[in-house]
């Protein structure tokens, strides 16, 4: 039997609505909807590029508490308010995911605030971050 462990950001709204912001079970690493929200200044970048770039810090953030990191991430969830915007993330993920290719979906939708331009869900494999060519 495996237990669930809870990490958490420190975010006051992760009490408030009841959620983790990571939850690991066994060597998955489920990784909540995750803003580019930087927790450390406080602030919301503009521009989804940028929002992107601090989404994927705050997720490299929380996978690292859970001893894996973003080549580990299997599964990818991408929502936009505005899916024209799409494209310009596109250099930011490929940095992060383009080695490791995680399955991926990208869907048009609100967002909890209008400033937000982009939330990144993931879920992760500890330990599998080899690759492979899909050939075999």
């Amino acid at each position: 039997m495996h237990r669930k462990q809870w990490i958490s950001s420190g975010s006051k709204f992760e009490a408030d609505v009841g959620y983790a912001r990571a939850v690991v079970v066994g060597d998955m690493v489920f990784v909540s909807g995750t803003t580019g929200y930087d927790y450390a200044s406080m602030t919301l970048a503009e521009g989804v590029e940028a929002q992107t770039r601090q989404c994927l810090r705050n997720i490299a953030w929380a996978l690292a508490q859970a001893g894996c990191g973003l080549a580990d991430v299997v599964r990818v969830t991408y929502i936009l308010p505005d899916a024209a915007e799409f494209p310009q993330t596109w250099a930011a993920l490929r940095e992060a995911f383009g080695a490791s290719r995680p399955a991926a979906t990208m869907m048009q939708a609100g967002l909890a605030d209008p400033k937000m331009r982009i939330e990144i869900e993931v879920t992760a494999i500890r330990g599998c971050g080899g690759t492979s060519d899909g050939g075999g």
